[in-house]
C-alpha cells in the first residue's frame, strides 16, 4: 500500500505496484466522500456519477472496482458499456446531470501504468483545491474496513449501477458543433492513428458513407502499444502512423492518444505538425474562418503565437499553470473560446471544458475543406500572419530526489539578467508553473517538473530555427542535467 497523490490530472501509478485494486478502492471511497459533500449542481440529478475506462490492461476490472465502491456509498453509477474516449465520458457528466466522473485511464503514460482521472459536474478537470479535498478523504492503508463495497452484479440488480452506451448522446451533441457532411463529401484520404486506444473507429463512423476514405492504423486493443514507446501523440510514437500516411498518399494523418483526449496531426507529406502549431491553427481557424471571438486560455508551456493572434483579433489571452486542472476552471471563469496545452489537448466553447481529440481533428479537417488548402498551405497562411515559430522538447527521467532538489536549487538561483540561451539574451523569468525564461526574440525556454511522471521537461519555442538545439542544451545545463 502506498500514499495516493493526485497530480496534474488525477492519480497514476504502476500496475500491480502501487496501482492495485485496494488502492483504486481507496481512491473511489475518497471521491465518493468528496462528491456527496459537494452536493448536486443546480438543475442536476442528485447523487449520480459516471464511470468509464480505456483499453489498458484490466482497465474494465479496475472500473468495476471503483463502481462497486461508489454505488455502496449511495451514488447512482452510470458505467460505460465498453472502453470509451475520455471526452465522451466527460460529456456524459452534464448529459446525465451527474456530480462528476471517474475515468480509469493513464492517458499517454507508458503501458505499465494505469490511472484514476476525476471530473467535476461540468465534465472538466477538478481544480487543485478540489483535488486536495479528495486526497484528504483517502482512507489510510490500515483502515481498509472503512471502504464500502457493493458487488457489481448486486449493484446492477438493485439499480445502483446502470451500464449504458454514451455514444448516441455525444454524437448528437457533436452534430450541433460541426457539420461533417462537407468533410464526408470532400473525397479526402485520411489516415487515423488511434494509438491502440479508445479513439479507434470513431472518426470512421462519423465520416463514413461519403467520398472521403478513412484508413485506420493501431485500431485494435493492445495494451503493450507496439511500434511506440507510449500512446502519446508526439514523435517517435507517431512515426509508424505517419509512415502509413506517406505510403497511401494521404491528405493528412489524424492522431489521438490512448484515451482520445489529445490530438496529433500530420500533413500531406506524412510530416508531423507539432502541437504548438496545431493549437495556433485551431485558434486561427476559430477566429478567421468561424468568426468566433472570446478569450483564449493557454498553459504557460504553449505557443506565443496565441498572444500574437490575440493582439491581431482583439481577444484576451489567459495564461495558466500546466494541466487542465487549471485550464478547465479558467475556461469556465472567462467563457473562453478555446483552451489548450502543449501536450496536444484542446477544448472548445459550447462543449465540455475538457480536451477532445475527436473534435479537434474534425475542426482541423473542416479548416482544410472550408479553405481548400493542404495542411502545409494552412501553416504558411498562419506563419504569414504571426511569423514562423519553432518548437522542441526534451524529457529527462529523474527518480533521485537529490537530483531533483539540486535542479530546483539551480533554477531558483538563475537570474534573467546576464543569462543567454542559444545565443539569445534572456529578458524575463516567470515562475507561474516551473521556470520560464523569456528571450529577446519573444521565444522562451521552460524547465518544469512533470506532475504525472518522474520527468523533468525542458521545452523551447523560438523564431530562430537554427538555435533550437542550443537553447535546449543550455536549458539542460541550467538545470544541471
Amino acid at each position: 500500500m502506498s500514499d495516493i497523490k493526485f497530480g496534474t490530472d488525477g492519480w497514476r501509478g504502476r500496475i500491480a505496484d502501487d496501482y492495485t485494486y485496494a488502492n483504486v478502492r481507496r481512491a473511489a471511497q475518497a471521491f465518493a466522500a468528496y462528491l456527496t459533500q459537494s452536493g448536486a449542481p443546480a438543475g442536476g440529478q442528485p447523487g449520480s456519477v459516471v464511470v468509464g475506462y480505456d483499453r489498458r490492461f484490466s482497465a474494465e476490472h479496475f472500473a468495476a472496482a471503483a463502481a462497486e465502491v461508489l454505488a455502496a456509498n449511495g451514488l447512482k453509477v452510470f458505467l460505460t458499456q465498453t472502453a470509451t474516449p475520455t471526452p465522451v465520458i466527460s460529456y456524459s457528466v452534464p448529459a446525465k446531470g451527474a456530480l462528476g466522473a471517474v475515468n480509469i485511464t493513464a492517458s499517454h503514460n507508458p503501458p505499465e501504468d494505469c490511472g484514476f482521472k476525476v471530473r467535476d459536474a461540468h465534465g472538466g478537470a477538478v481544480d487543485p483545491a478540489g483535488l486536495s479535498r479528495i486526497e484528504a478523504h483517502i482512507p489510510p492503508a490500515q483502515e481498509l474496513a472503512a471502504i464500502r463495497r457493493l458487488p457489481l452484479a448486486q449493484a446492477i440488480d438493485k439499480g445502483r449501477v446502470e451500464v449504458f452506451d454514451p455514444k448516441p448522446a455525444y454524437l448528437a451533441h457533436l452534430a450541433d458543433l460541426i457539420d461533417v457532411q462537407p468533410i464526408k463529401d470532400a473525397g479526402l484520404k485520411i489516415v487515423v492513428d488511434a494509438m491502440w486506444g479508445n479513439g479507434a473507429g470513431w472518426l470512421s463512423e462519423i465520416l463514413g458513407g461519403g467520398k472521403t476514405e478513412i484508413v485506420e492504423v493501431h485500431a485494435e486493443r493492445n495494451p503493450i502499444y507496439p511500434e511506440m514507446k507510449r500512446p502519446e501523440p508526439i514523435p517517435p510514437n507517431v512515426d509508424a502512423g505517419l509512415a502509413v500516411g506517406r505510403q497511401v498518399g494521404a491528405d493528412c494523418v489524424c492522431i489521438m492518444d490512448g484515451d482520445a483526449d489529445r490530438c496529433g496531426f500530420g500533413d500531406e507529406h506524412g510530416e508531423f505538425i507539432d502541437q504548438l502549431r496545431v493549437y495556433a491553427l485551431l485558434a486561427y481557424y476559430m477566429l478567421e474562418i468561424r468568426g468566433w471571438r472570446g478569450p483564449i486560455v493557454k498553459t504557460i508551456s504553449t505557443t506565443s503565437m496565441l498572444d500574437k493572434l490575440g493582439q491581431r483579433y482583439g481577444v484576451p489571452v489567459v495564461n495558466t499553470g500546466v494541466g487542465f486542472k487549471y485550464v478547465a476552471p479558467a475556461m469556465i471563469e472567462h467563457d473562453a473560446m478555446i483552451g489548450g496545452e502543449e501536450s496536444g489537448g484542446y477544448a472548445f466553447r459550447r462543449h465540455v471544458p475538457e480536451r477532445d481529440g475527436i473534435l479537434a481533428n474534425l475542426y482541423l479537417l473542416d479548416f482544410m475543406v472550408r479553405t481548400g488548402k493542404t495542411p502545409t498551405q494552412l501553416l504558411k497562411r498562419l506563419f504569414d500572419t504571426v511569423g514562423a515559430h519553432y518548437y522542441d522538447r526534451i524529457d529527462t527521467r529523474v527518480t533521485d530526489n537529490a537530483v531533483k532538489a539540486a535542479a530546483k536549487a539551480k533554477l531558483d538561483a538563475a537570474q534573467a539578467g546576464g543569462l543567454t540561451l542559444g545565443g539569445h539574451r534572456v529578458v524575463d523569468k516567470v515562475t507561474l508553473d516551473g521556470y520560464k525564461f523569456v528571450m529577446d526574440d519573444g521565444g522562451w525556454l521552460l524547465v518544469r517538473f512533470s506532475g504525472t511522471e518522474p520527468l523533468i521537461r525542458v521545452y523551447t519555442e523560438t523564431t530562430d530555427r537554427a538555435a533550437v538545439p542550443a537553447i535546449l542544451a543550455d536549458g539542460l545545463k541550467l538545470a544541471g542535467l
